[in-house]
C-alpha cells in the first residue's frame, strides 16, 4: 500500500474526522488482500518439482493440480503441440479430454479457444486433428451451459471449413440427421440450425436436397420460435448451396411463411434474409412475391410492428436498389417519401408537432429512433443511386440536411463517415453540400470530427476539382468559409483531450497546398503548426506539426517567406532554450531531408545541425549522432566538399571531447556505420540511380517554384506599368478634348490666313506661318501618338518628312516611361527630323508671299 499523503492539512474538528474515515476505509480495502494470501500448506500443494519437463509437468498438474492449474495446461496446449505434438497428443490431450467431463465454464471456454488455435496454426494434419480432437469436440457441444456451447460450436463451423467431404458426411451429418429424429433438446436443436447452415455450402446440390433440405424443412416449422428464427437466418447459406431453381422451389415458400410468423423475431429473420437473396430471384418472383411482402412490412412498421422497424431501416437502401427495376414511378415516389419520413423519425411527428407536445417518449422508443435515422445516414449513399445523383438537389438535399444537423452524435458520425461517398457520387454538383461541409468540420462533437478528417483529402479534392480550370486562386471560392471552418477545427482538437483525432488532423491538413493558395496557408496555417511545435506537449502531434510544416515550406512560392520559416526553425528551435526544441529541430530536419533536395539541406540545415554536438543535453547529442548517417547521405562531392570536412571535424570533437558513456557508445557505432558509407557524387551512378533521379526531380520543382516566382513578380509589373499608362492615355484624351474647341477656331483663322495671303505684308505671313505650325503640332498629336509602331510610313512622301518628326516629338514628350527606351533609340532620326522641319519652315518666312510650296506645306500640316 502507497502512504497517504495529505496536502495542504487542515486539523479542524471537521477536517480530522473525515481523515480517519479515510484510514477506516484504507484498512477495509487492506483485509480481502490479507485473505486471499496462501497457507503455507497451500502453497506446497501448489509447488512443482523444476527438474520436470514440459509434457511431464503438464500431465501432473492435470493429474493432481488444482483448476487454475489445469486451466493453464490447456491454455498452454498450442505451444506443446508447437514443441513436441507426438507426446502431447499421446499423454497430455487424453489427460484433457478425462478433465473436461469434471471441469468447470473457466476451462470449457479455454479449451475451446486452444483447440481452434491448434487448427489455424496448423500444427498437425487436418487427418491427425479430426481424429485426435474432433470426438472431444462434438461431446462438448450440447454443454448445459449456452456459452460454453457457443464456445464449441465455433470451434465447431471452423473446423467442418478444413474437414473433408467424407469425415463431414460421416462424423457430423449423419449423426445430426439420426439425432433430429429423436426429438433432442431445444439447445441440441439451434447447434443442428447453424450445423446445417455450414454444411450446405460443403457439398453438391444433389446430396443437399436429399439429406440436408428434410431437416431443414423441419427446423423451420418446429415448434419453438427461438429454432424457426434461428433455422430462418440459415437459409441463405442454405440457398447458396443448393442454386437458383431449388431456391424458388423450396426456400422461397418457406420464407413467405415465416414472413408471416406470429414471432416477431421470426419475422424479422424472414425480412433480412428476404432482403439478403434478393440476387437469386428473378424478376416475376421480385414482382410477384417480394415486393408485396415489402410492402406489407413497410406499412406495418409504422402501425404494429414497430420491432421490425430498425432493420428495415438498416436495408432499405439495398432494398430499394435490388428492386429498382420492377419498380413503377408510383412505387418509387412511395419508398422515397418512405425513407424520407425514416430520416426524421422521433424529431417530428406527421402533424408537425413535437413529441413531447403528444406523450413522453420511453427510453426505448428514444434509442430505436436515434438507430433508425443512423440508419438513414447509413443507406444514404445509396438512395442517391436510387433517385440519380442529378435529382439530389430535388428529392435528397432536405434529407441529407436534417441529418447533418441531428440532434443526436450517432446519426451524425455517420453522416461524416459516409461524406466522401455522397461527394463521390455527386460529381460535378458537389458544391450543393459544401455549407455541410463546414457544419460537420465545426460540429462541437469530436467523433464527428475525427470520421469526417478519415477522408478529407480526398473531399477537399472534389470540392475544388470544379475550378480547376479557372486556375488554383478560384478553387478557394468554391468553398466558402472553409478557412475558418478548419481553423475552427484545429484548435477545438487542440483544446481537448483526444490527441490522436488532433494529429489526424495535423496528417491531413498536409493537402491543403493542393487546396488554397500559398498566401493563406503562410498566414492562416503555417505560423500555426510552428506554434504548436513549440507549445504542445504530446511528441506525435509535435511531429505531425513538424512534417505538415515542412509540407507547407515545400509548397510555398515566395523565396522571401521560405526564408523567414528557415530562419525561425533554426532560431526557435534549433536555437531554443529548450532542449525539447532542439530535439525536435532534429525530427523537423528528418521530415526536410524527406520531402527537400539534398542541395536544399546542405544550403539551409547542414550547418545549424551540425551545431547541436556541442549541445549541453546528452540526450539531444545522442539523437544527432544517430541522425548523422542521413545527414552525410546529402552530401554531394566535389560539390559539398566542405560540409564534409565540417562533418569530420564534428565527429572527431566527439570521439575526443565526450564524456557521456550513453552518447560515446552511439557515436562509435555511428562511426563505423559512417565509414561504410558511400558519399554520392554529382553524376548519376548506377547504385544511386533511382534515389539520384528523385532527388534531380525535387531539385527540379525547387529552381520551377523559383522561376514561378520570378514570373509572377515581373506580372505584377507589367500590370503595374499598364495601369499608369491607362491613367496617362486618360489624362491626354482629356486634355485633347479641350483643345478641340481651339481647333476649330485654329481651322478658320489658318483658312482666311491662306485665302488673304497674296495681299499681305512679310509680317503677317510669317504670323500665319507660326499659327499654321503651332497648329499642325496640336493636330497630329493624336493621330500619331503609337507613330514608332510604323516608322516606314514618315517615307511615303518626300516633303511630309517633317510631318512625322513633329509627330514623333509629341509622342516623346507625352509618352510614358516603358517607351522612353524605344524612342531614345530613334533619338538621331527624330532629331534630324525635327531640325530639318524647322529649316524647312525658317526657308518659308524669306520666300515671296505667293509661293505655292508655302501654301501646300500650311494645307499638308492641317
Amino acid at each position: 500500500m502507497r502512504p497517504v499523503i495529505f496536502s495542504k492539512m487542515d486539523f479542524s474538528h471537521s477536517s480530522l474526522f473525515g481523515y480517519i474515515e479515510d484510514l477506516q476505509e484504507l484498512t477495509i480495502i487492506e483485509r480481502p488482500v490479507r485473505r486471499s494470501l496462501k497457507t503455507p500448506e497451500e502453497i506446497e500443494r501448489l509447488t512443482v518439482d523444476e527438474e520436470l519437463s514440459d509434457i511431464e509437468r503438464a500431465v501432473y498438474l492435470l493429474s493432481s493440480g488444482q483448476d487454475v492449474q489445469g486451466t493453464s495446461v490447456v491454455a498452454n496446449l498450442p505451444v506443446l503441440m508447437r514443441q513436441n505434438p507426438a507426446e502431447t497428443l499421446r499423454r497430455v490431450l487424453p489427460k484433457i479430454r478425462e478433465v473436461l467431463h469434471v471441469a468447470g465454464v473457466e476451462m470449457q471456454l479455454t479449451a475451446a479457444v486452444s483447440f481452434l488455435t491448434v487448427l489455424q496454426e496448423e500444427s498437425v494434419s487436418i487427418h491427425t486433428y479430426s481424429h485426435s480432437f474432433l470426438h472431444i469436440i462434438l461431446q462438448n457441444l450440447e454443454h448445459r451451459d449456452a456459452g460454453v456451447s457457443n464456445a464449441w460450436l465455433e470451434t465447431l463451423l471452423a473446423v467442418i471449413e478444413a474437414l473433408p467431404k467424407e469425415t463431414v458426411r460421416h462424423e457430423i451429418l449423419n449423426p445430426l440427421v439420426s439425432k433430429a429424429q429423436l426429438s433432442p433438446t431445444l439447445q441440441s436443436r439451434l447447434v443442428s440450425c447453424k450445423i446445417m447452415g455450414k454444411v450446405a455450402n460443403k457439398f453438391e446440390a444433389h446430396i443437399v436436397k436429399r439429406e440436408v433440405l428434410p431437416l431443414v424443412k423441419s427446423l423451420c416449422q418446429d415448434v419453438e420460435y427461438e429454432v424457426r428464427a434461428c433455422m430462418c437466418r440459415q437459409l441463405e447459406h442454405v440457398a447458396r448451396g443448393i442454386g437458383t431453381e431449388l431456391t424458388k422451389t423450396v426456400v422461397l415458400p418457406e420464407l413467405v411463411e415465416l414472413a408471416r410468423d406470429e414471432g416477431s423475431s421470426v419475422r424479422l429473420a424472414a425480412f433480412e434474409t428476404l432482403v439478403n437473396l434478393l440476387d437469386m430471384f428473378d424478376a416475376d418472383d421480385r414482382s410477384q412475391t417480394v415486393l408485396p411482402l415489402v410492402k406489407s412490412f413497410c406499412e406495418k412498421s409504422f402501425k404494429t410492428d414497430e420491432s421490425i422497424l430498425v432493420s428495415l431501416s438498416f436495408h432499405l437502401g439495398k432494398l430499394c436498389n435490388g428492386l429498382y427495376g420492377i419498380f413503377t414511378p408510383e412505387q418509387h415516389l412511395r419508398f422515397l417519401e418512405f425513407y424520407k419520413k425514416l430520416s426524421t423519425l422521433g424529431l417530428q411527428q406527421e402533424n408537425g408537432h413535437n413529441d413531447n407536445q403528444l406523450h413522453l417518449q420511453t427510453l426505448e422508443q428514444e434509442k430505436k429512433y436515434i438507430s433508425v435515422r443512423k440508419n438513414c445516414a447509413y443507406n444514404f449513399p445509396a438512395m442517391i443511386v436510387f433517385v440519380d445523383p442529378k435529382n439530389f438537389h430535388l428529392e435528397l438535399y432536405s434529407v441529407f440536411f436534417c441529418l447533418c444537423h441531428d440532434p443526436e452524435v450517432p446519426v451524425r458520425y455517420t453522416m461524416a463517415i459516409s461524406f466522401f461517398e455522397v461527394a463521390k457520387l455527386l460529381n460535378s454538383d458537389v458544391y450543393t453540400i459544401h455549407k455541410e461541409l463546414v457544419t460537420l468540420l465545426q460540429d462541437e462533437s469530436l467523433e464527428v470530427l475525427d470520421a469526417l478528417v478519415g477522408h478529407l483529402p480526398e473531399i477537399l479534392e472534389l470540392m475544388t476539382n470544379r475550378g480547376e480550370n479557372n486556375g488554383s486562386e478560384s478553387k478557394l471560392l468554391s468553398i466558402p468559409d472553409l478557412i475558418p471552418a478548419l481553423t475552427t477545427a484545429e484548435q477545438r482538437a487542440a483544446t481537448s483531450l483526444k490527441w490522436r483525432t488532433h494529429e489526424k488532423l495535423l496528417q491531413k491538413y498536409a493537402c491543403l497546398p493542393h487546396i488554397i493558395s500559398s498566401d493563406q496557408i503562410y498566414y492562416r496555417f503555417l505560423h500555426r503548426m510552428l506554434t504548436i511545435i513549440l507549445t504542445n506537449n504530446v511528441l506525435p502531434v509535435q511531429k505531425a506539426a513538424a512534417r505538415t510544416l515542412c509540407v507547407y515550406l515545400r509548397y510555398n512560392r515566395k523565396q522571401e517567406q521560405r526564408h523567414e520559416v528557415i530562419q525561425k526553425l533554426i532560431e526557435q528551435l534549433g536555437q531554443g532554450k529548450s532542449y525539447w526544441n532542439r530535439l525536435r529541430f532534429l525530427d523537423t530536419c528528418e521530415f526536410i531531408m524527406e520531402l527537400f533536395s539534398k542541395s536544399f539541406f546542405c544550403k539551409y540545415f547542414f550547418l545549424p545541425v551540425l551545431e547541436l554536438t556541442h549541445d549541453p543535453v546528452a540526450n539531444v547529442r545522442m539523437k544527432l549522432c544517430c541522425l548523422l548517417p542521413k545527414v552525410k547521405s546529402t552530401l554531394k562531392i566535389p560539390t559539398d566538399k566542405h560540409l564534409l570536412q565540417q562533418l569530420e571535424l564534428c565527429i572527431r570533437k566527439l570521439l575526443c571531447q565526450e564524456k557521456d558513456k550513453d552518447v560515446l557508445t552511439i557515436v562509435k557505432r555511428t562511426v563505423l556505420e559512417l565509414d561504410r558509407m558511400e558519399i554520392s557524387v554529382d553524376a548519376f551512378q548506377k547504385r544511386f540511380y533511382e534515389n539520384d533521379l528523385l532527388d534531380q526531380e525535387k531539385e527540379r520543382q525547387e529552381h520551377l517554384l523559383l522561376e514561378m516566382e520570378q514570373l509572377e513578380k515581373e506580372k505584377q509589373k507589367n500590370e503595374g506599368r499598364s495601369t499608369n499608362i491607362n491613367d496617362k492615355m486618360f489624362e491626354k484624351k482629356r486634355r485633347d478634348s479641350k483643345t478641340s474647341s481651339v481647333l476649330a477656331k485654329s481651322i478658320n483663322l489658318s483658312i482666311s490666313g491662306s485665302s488673304s495671303s497674296t495681299s499681305a505684308g512679310k509680317e503677317e505671313k510669317k504670323s500665319k506661318l507660326v499659327r499654321s505650325q503651332s497648329f499642325s503640332t496640336q493636330v497630329l498629336h493624336p493621330k500619331y501618338s503609337n507613330i514608332d509602331k510604323c516608322p516606314n510610313k514618315s517615307s511615303a512622301t518626300g516633303y511630309t518628312s517633317s510631318v512625322p518628326g513633329m509627330g514623333k516629338s509629341c509622342m516623346l514628350s507625352f509618352s510614358d516611361d516603358s517607351f522612353r527606351t524605344h524612342a531614345a533609340g530613334n533619338s538621331g532620326n527624330a532629331a534630324f527630323h525635327s531640325s530639318s522641319s524647322r529649316n524647312l519652315f525658317n526657308s518659308a518666312d524669306h520666300k515671296s508671299n505667293g509661293n505655292k510650296e508655302s501654301q501646300t506645306l500650311r494645307k499638308m500640316s492641317m
